[in-house]
């Protein structure tokens, strides 16, 4: 028996020469119209063959497939490129008084890193409009401990108009407190939850679970007052493991119903608060002098890396790196060694914005 090479050959003979055989008798007076016929003929046979010659077809799919992967690609490092944040950090004034060398005194900015790969992502500072845009109906929820704290706020305060944010926060800084408020203007929802270990975080992600309610944004941390009260890298890892495995039950996200049926529901967009550079001369206290060290620190950040918590480790959730943003903001951003001034949160508000602009394929 023929091949489907020796058959499909066979057949484009036919389709071929028959009708430019018919066309020549008939438009010989004719090059012109003689060659369109031919040249459409050609075309039509040999996208008939291409399935038969697989050097082609692989061709064909390798070039569609690579198109993809630079997309795909690009994304990645993108995503990889948004902590490139540098700083310029001056003194207020000319009246220096070293006696009073806090925070206070120095001016910040920041902006992304001018090179040739950061500038071609497009990276953007949202205005309040962007924003609205960006979080429009969206339920948000920050979860962890006072450096969380602080960066609901600083995300609030993209949002809000400034008497909107005195009357927050009064509310927000309430000692070891929850706080919920709505955006009416733009239907936004923000919780924060006051969630210092990682175990309180793996029940609020249970509760989420078991209520069958979604946040579509949520962004948690936790590490500080394990450290602080425990000293136990290895026990936080554990911790982190269970967090871990909890979170991933939520992707994808499903509600199951009495009928047996179930209905997708969009999964929320993940993020992991980094805990941020400790300036151990600068804490407050003996106590966080003795346990906060370079050392311990550095083994809880080991920690996080180890549990397959963040995505660049194959897990569910995106880094927001304080870490890396208080250290090149440097001492001059801190009074005590452990919360920044509120530009450090900000710029990690819209390094986690950017990445959901670049996670929806969006560009405002």
């Amino acid at each position: 028996m023929l091949g489907a090479v020796q058959l499909g050959l066979l057949a484009a003979c036919v389709v071929l020469f028959v009708p430019m055989g018919m066309a020549g008798w008939h438009l010989s007076r004719n090059k012109v119209l003689f060659f369109s016929g031919a040249l459409f003929i050609t075309l039509a046979v040999g996208v008939h063959l291409t399935p038969y010659f697989p050097s082609v077809s692989d061709f064909v799919t390798s070039v569609s497939t690579s198109s993809v992967n630079v997309v795909v690609d690009d994304r990645a490092s993108c995503v990889s490129l948004l902590h490139e944040i540098v700083w310029e950090v001056r003194l207020r004034g000319f009246d220096f008084d070293p006696m009073n060398n806090n925070s206070v005194n120095y001016e910040k900015s920041w902006s992304w890193k001018r090179s040739d790969s950061v500038e071609s992502c497009e990276f953007q500072r949202l205005n309040r409009h962007d924003v609205s845009v960006l979080l429009n109906g969206s339920w948000v929820v920050v979860a962890g401990d006072s450096q969380a704290r602080i960066f609901a706020l600083s995300l609030l305060s993209l949002v809000l108009d400034p008497e909107g944010m005195e009357s927050v926060k009064g509310s927000l800084f309430k000692r070891h407190s929850d706080y919920h408020t709505e955006v009416d203007e733009m239907g936004m929802m923000l919780d924060f939850m006051w969630a210092p270990y990682v175990t309180n975080l793996t029940s609020l992600v249970a509760g989420f679970k078991r209520n069958r309610v979604y946040p579509d944004l949520l962004v948690m941390g936790s590490g500080l007052w394990h450290m602080l009260h425990f000293v136990n890298a290895s026990d936080y890892g554990v911790s982190l493991e269970i967090l871990r495995s909890s979170v991933t039950s939520l992707l994808p996200v499903s509600s199951e119903f009495g009928n047996d049926e179930s209905v997708a529901v969009r999964s929320p967009h993940l993020f992991w608060l980094g805990m941020p550079t400790l300036v151990n001369s600068m804490l407050n206290t003996k106590e966080k002098k003795e346990k906060m060290t370079d050392l311990v620190r550095g083994e809880y950040e080991r920690e996080v890396k180890r549990s397959g918590m963040l995505r660049q480790f194959e897990g569910p959730l995106q880094l927001l790196d304080i870490g890396s943003l208080s250290w090149n903001c440097g001492i001059r951003c801190t009074d005590d060694g452990m919360h920044y001034d509120g530009i450090v949160y900000e710029a990690g508000v819209h390094v986690m914005l950017n990445a959901l602009l670049i996670e929806s394929h969006q560009k405002i």
